[in-house]
């Protein structure tokens, strides 16, 4: 006896999750709203089920997560989380309602046009999540020292001759200001504190993150990827926390494209243009391969850090890193005389990932 199919789409907030169902014959019922809590998913599904019937349901990515994924999966449903930015959507279509959101994820999940996104495990979100923080501790520290130093150059203090800002001597200096003005006194107290407390806070988040890649299934990948010039701990810790496994990329240009990496294209006819990259994929990958890209520009070279964390390494992995280190050094040379260095620094970006996704099929796939 053959399955029959039912598409179901659900349109999914913080309090409620309105749905619709998309029946083979090519028929659309809405479903209703109900509230998004794991007894209405169960009953949602309970209902819809019956024998000969197979459920398939899509959702769009979003500040919700991957919670109701996980619950229907668990009951047995097969269900996707789909890319928002990668919906077709009518041009003359201007109203927008929660009702209709669910039809419209129906008709498209029946019709096949809908790309999906990646869901990670609990433990590689976890893994993820832990590295996201650490970016957002990193980045709130850097206002707070910002705002530290721009008061100080409100008020015209300044640094000795030769403390360069933010090292041993700046803070040992900063610990000896003192104003005239207890207002002014209170500010630069303020200020310092946050920055410390903002300091700490990064340092923390790095050791807890040290420890859990260490425990962590990627800790093989993790330690390849430092094998690559231009690539620690941090940056390959990010690298795998936003990639996940490597192997689900075809091939080098598809996660190229997951960077952001390629350049746009608008082309018509004869004509052809391309333009700035997309920026339309994983930006945190993006900008940590921009970083390692900056070590292009040195002449190649299997020595200091780079050296040591090779050592232990199979061949084939050590080989990979030194034709990148190579490859991209002649590819930065190459560039940076025609169409300047940030440009040059993108398309060694670009070629980083290749190099990376290369690296990807060499690993093994960590037991689940």
């Amino acid at each position: 006896m053959s399955q029959v199919t039912r598409f179901v789409g659900l349109d999914v907030h913080k309090a409620t999750i309105s749905g619709a169902i998309a029946e083979p014959d090519g028929s659309v019922t809405e479903y209703g709203t109900f509230p998004n809590d794991p007894s209405a998913i169960r009953k949602l599904v309970t209902r819809l089920s019956s024998p000969g019937t197979k459920l398939k349901v899509a959702y769009e990515a979003g500040p919700t997560g991957y919670a109701v994924h996980r619950q229907m999966t668990g009951l047995g449903v097969e269900c996707v989380v789909v890319a928002p930015s990668l919906i077709p959507r009518r041009p003359g279509d201007r109203v927008k309602t929660d009702q209709r959101d669910a039809v419209m994820l129906a008709r498209l999940l029946r019709s096949g046009d809908l790309t999906p996104v990646w869901v990670p495990d609990e433990a590689h979100e976890a893994l993820r999540n832990l590295v996201r923080s650490r970016g957002d501790a990193k980045a709130d520290s850097l206002r707070a020292k910002h705002r530290l130093s721009k008061y100080l150059l409100r008020q015209g203090v300044h640094p000795p001759a030769g403390v360069k800002a933010w090292s041993a001597k700046y803070h040992t200096w900063l610990n000896g200001l003192t104003f005239a003005h207890v207002a002014d006194q209170v500010v630069f107290e303020d200020y310092r504190a946050v920055q410390r407390a903002a300091d700490e806070r990064v340092r923390c988040l790095e050791t807890a993150l040290l420890q859990c890649a260490e425990t962590s299934a990627h800790i093989r990948m993790i330690a390849a990827l430092q094998a690559f010039r231009g690539i620690g701990f941090l940056t390959a810790v990010t690298i795998v926390a936003e990639s996940g496994d490597l192997r689900r990329f075809a091939n080098a240009r598809q996660y190229m494209s997951y960077v952001g990496v390629t350049p746009s294209e608008y082309s018509s006819g004869a004509s052809q243009h391309r333009g700035r990259i997309t920026k339309t994929g994983n930006g945190h990958l993006r900008h940590v391969l921009g970083e390692a890209a900056h070590h292009a520009r040195y002449v190649p070279a299997l020595k200091g850090a780079v050296k040591q964390r090779q050592e232990g390494m199979p061949k084939d992995v050590v080989d990979l890193a030194w034709r990148a280190q190579q490859r991209l050094h002649l590819r930065y040379r190459h560039l940076s005389g025609r169409v300047g260095r940030p440009k040059a620094i993108t398309a060694v970006a670009r070629e980083f990932a290749g190099f990376v996704w290369a690296l990807g099929q060499l690993m093994e796939v960590p037991a689940a």
